[in-house]
Protein backbone atom coordinates (compact mmCIF):
# COMPACT_ATOMS: atom_id res chain seq x y z
CA UNK A 1 0.00 0.00 0.00
CA UNK A 2 1.19 3.57 -0.63
CA UNK A 3 2.53 5.84 2.09
CA UNK A 4 0.27 8.45 3.59
CA UNK A 5 3.09 10.99 3.20
CA UNK A 6 3.53 10.48 -0.59
CA UNK A 7 1.89 13.05 -2.87
CA UNK A 8 0.77 12.69 -6.42
CA UNK A 9 1.97 15.49 -8.66
CA UNK A 10 1.76 13.79 -12.04
CA UNK A 11 -0.17 11.01 -13.76
CA UNK A 12 2.99 8.92 -13.93
CA UNK A 13 2.99 8.90 -10.10
CA UNK A 14 -0.43 7.25 -10.18
CA UNK A 15 1.02 4.42 -12.25
CA UNK A 16 3.60 3.71 -9.55
CA UNK A 17 0.97 3.83 -6.81
CA UNK A 18 -1.48 1.55 -8.63
CA UNK A 19 1.16 -1.07 -9.39
CA UNK A 20 -1.04 -2.93 -11.88
CA UNK A 21 -0.74 -0.47 -14.78
CA UNK A 22 0.84 -2.01 -17.90
CA UNK A 23 4.20 -0.68 -19.01
CA UNK A 24 3.87 0.89 -22.47
CA UNK A 25 6.69 2.72 -24.14
CA UNK A 26 6.41 5.39 -26.82
CA UNK A 27 7.71 2.89 -29.37
CA UNK A 28 4.91 0.44 -28.55
CA UNK A 29 2.28 3.16 -28.93
CA UNK A 30 3.76 4.33 -32.24
CA UNK A 31 3.85 0.75 -33.55
CA UNK A 32 0.18 0.15 -32.75
CA UNK A 33 -0.94 3.42 -34.39
CA UNK A 34 1.16 2.70 -37.48
CA UNK A 35 -0.35 -0.78 -37.79
CA UNK A 36 -3.90 0.54 -37.29
CA UNK A 37 -4.14 3.97 -38.91
CA UNK A 38 -7.29 5.92 -37.97
CA UNK A 39 -10.03 5.09 -40.45
CA UNK A 40 -11.61 8.00 -42.32
CA UNK A 41 -14.94 8.90 -40.79
CA UNK A 42 -16.70 9.12 -44.14
CA UNK A 43 -16.19 7.89 -47.68
CA UNK A 44 -16.26 9.84 -50.91
CA UNK A 45 -19.71 9.55 -52.53
CA UNK A 46 -19.66 9.94 -56.33
CA UNK A 47 -22.06 8.95 -59.10
CA UNK A 48 -21.13 7.15 -62.33
CA UNK A 49 -20.06 10.45 -63.93
CA UNK A 50 -17.63 11.33 -61.12
CA UNK A 51 -19.90 14.00 -59.62
CA UNK A 52 -21.03 14.55 -56.05
CA UNK A 53 -24.77 15.18 -55.60
CA UNK A 54 -26.61 16.86 -52.74
CA UNK A 55 -29.91 18.54 -52.03
CA UNK A 56 -30.03 21.96 -50.37
CA UNK A 57 -33.05 23.64 -48.81
CA UNK A 58 -33.86 27.13 -47.55
CA UNK A 59 -37.33 28.62 -46.87
CA UNK A 60 -39.52 27.15 -49.66
CA UNK A 61 -36.63 26.68 -52.11
CA UNK A 62 -35.14 23.29 -52.97
CA UNK A 63 -31.86 23.00 -54.89
CA UNK A 64 -30.43 19.88 -56.49
CA UNK A 65 -26.66 20.38 -56.82
CA UNK A 66 -23.96 18.42 -58.65
CA UNK A 67 -20.27 19.33 -58.37
CA UNK A 68 -17.26 18.00 -60.24
CA UNK A 69 -13.67 19.21 -60.70
CA UNK A 70 -13.46 21.99 -63.25
CA UNK A 71 -12.80 25.66 -63.83
CA UNK A 72 -15.26 27.14 -61.31
CA UNK A 73 -18.27 27.60 -63.58
CA UNK A 74 -21.60 27.78 -61.72
CA UNK A 75 -24.76 27.03 -63.72
CA UNK A 76 -28.18 27.50 -62.13
CA UNK A 77 -31.27 26.28 -64.04
CA UNK A 78 -29.28 26.24 -67.29
CA UNK A 79 -28.09 29.85 -66.92
CA UNK A 80 -24.82 31.30 -65.66
CA UNK A 81 -24.81 32.49 -62.03
CA UNK A 82 -24.30 36.14 -63.09
CA UNK A 83 -27.51 35.98 -65.14
CA UNK A 84 -29.65 34.00 -62.69
CA UNK A 85 -28.47 35.73 -59.50
CA UNK A 86 -28.03 39.32 -60.68
CA UNK A 87 -27.38 40.73 -57.20
CA UNK A 88 -23.73 40.42 -56.10
CA UNK A 89 -24.76 39.52 -52.54
CA UNK A 90 -26.55 36.41 -53.79
CA UNK A 91 -23.47 35.32 -55.77
CA UNK A 92 -21.37 35.93 -52.65
CA UNK A 93 -23.67 33.65 -50.66
CA UNK A 94 -23.30 30.88 -53.25
CA UNK A 95 -19.50 31.06 -53.28
CA UNK A 96 -19.07 31.06 -49.47
CA UNK A 97 -18.44 27.27 -49.16
CA UNK A 98 -15.63 27.49 -51.73
CA UNK A 99 -14.13 30.55 -50.03
CA UNK A 100 -13.83 29.01 -46.56
CA UNK A 101 -12.35 25.76 -47.93
CA UNK A 102 -9.91 27.51 -50.33
CA UNK A 103 -11.45 25.70 -53.31
CA UNK A 104 -12.50 28.76 -55.34
CA UNK A 105 -12.39 28.04 -59.07
CA UNK A 106 -11.70 24.32 -58.64
CA UNK A 107 -15.21 22.87 -59.05
CA UNK A 108 -17.94 23.22 -61.63
CA UNK A 109 -21.44 23.44 -60.17
CA UNK A 110 -24.69 22.49 -61.90
CA UNK A 111 -27.79 23.31 -59.88
CA UNK A 112 -31.53 23.16 -60.48
CA UNK A 113 -33.61 25.26 -58.10
CA UNK A 114 -37.36 25.49 -57.62
CA UNK A 115 -39.65 27.26 -55.20
CA UNK A 116 -39.24 30.36 -53.09
CA UNK A 117 -37.63 33.64 -54.08
CA UNK A 118 -34.12 34.47 -55.16
CA UNK A 119 -32.77 34.88 -51.62
CA UNK A 120 -34.12 31.49 -50.53
CA UNK A 121 -32.85 29.89 -53.72
CA UNK A 122 -29.35 31.28 -53.15
CA UNK A 123 -29.39 29.87 -49.62
CA UNK A 124 -30.58 26.51 -50.94
CA UNK A 125 -27.78 26.39 -53.52
CA UNK A 126 -25.24 27.28 -50.81
CA UNK A 127 -26.56 24.48 -48.60
CA UNK A 128 -26.43 22.03 -51.53
CA UNK A 129 -22.88 23.04 -52.51
CA UNK A 130 -21.73 22.59 -48.91
CA UNK A 131 -23.28 19.13 -48.70
CA UNK A 132 -21.87 18.06 -52.09
CA UNK A 133 -18.42 19.42 -51.26
CA UNK A 134 -18.26 17.29 -48.12
CA UNK A 135 -19.32 14.27 -50.17
CA UNK A 136 -16.57 14.92 -52.73
CA UNK A 137 -13.88 15.72 -50.13
CA UNK A 138 -14.90 14.24 -46.74
CA UNK A 139 -11.89 15.81 -44.99
CA UNK A 140 -13.45 19.27 -45.56
CA UNK A 141 -16.49 18.39 -43.45
CA UNK A 142 -15.09 19.86 -40.22
CA UNK A 143 -14.33 23.20 -41.88
CA UNK A 144 -17.72 23.49 -43.56
CA UNK A 145 -19.62 22.30 -40.49
CA UNK A 146 -17.84 24.74 -38.16
CA UNK A 147 -18.94 27.57 -40.48
CA UNK A 148 -22.53 26.35 -40.10
CA UNK A 149 -23.13 25.62 -43.79
CA UNK A 150 -24.27 22.01 -43.34
CA UNK A 151 -27.17 22.95 -41.07
CA UNK A 152 -30.44 23.59 -42.84
CA UNK A 153 -31.71 27.06 -41.95
CA UNK A 154 -35.19 26.14 -40.74
CA UNK A 155 -36.58 29.67 -40.48
CA UNK A 156 -39.71 30.03 -42.61
CA UNK A 157 -42.45 32.62 -42.93
CA UNK A 158 -44.95 32.48 -40.10
CA UNK A 159 -48.51 31.73 -41.16
CA UNK A 160 -51.30 34.29 -40.99
CA UNK A 161 -53.72 33.87 -38.06
CA UNK A 162 -57.43 34.61 -38.13
CA UNK A 163 -58.44 37.80 -36.35
CA UNK A 164 -55.10 39.38 -37.32
CA UNK A 165 -54.04 41.51 -40.25
CA UNK A 166 -50.88 39.42 -40.79
CA UNK A 167 -49.12 36.79 -38.70
CA UNK A 168 -48.90 38.99 -35.61
CA UNK A 169 -50.09 42.46 -36.62
CA UNK A 170 -53.50 43.43 -35.27
CA UNK A 171 -56.08 45.36 -37.21
CA UNK A 172 -55.95 49.11 -36.65
CA UNK A 173 -57.82 50.16 -33.50
CA UNK A 174 -60.53 52.80 -33.93
CA UNK A 175 -61.88 54.48 -30.81
CA UNK A 176 -64.88 55.97 -32.65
Amino acid sequence: MADENSTVSDLSDLKDIAGDAPEASAADIAATTAANPPAPLREQELDEHGRAYATGRRKDAVARVWIKPGSGKVTVNGRDQEVYFARPTLRLIINQPFAITDRAGQYDVVATVSGGGLSGQAGAVKHGISQALTKYEPELRATVKSAGFLTRDSRVVERKKYGRAKARRSFQFSKR
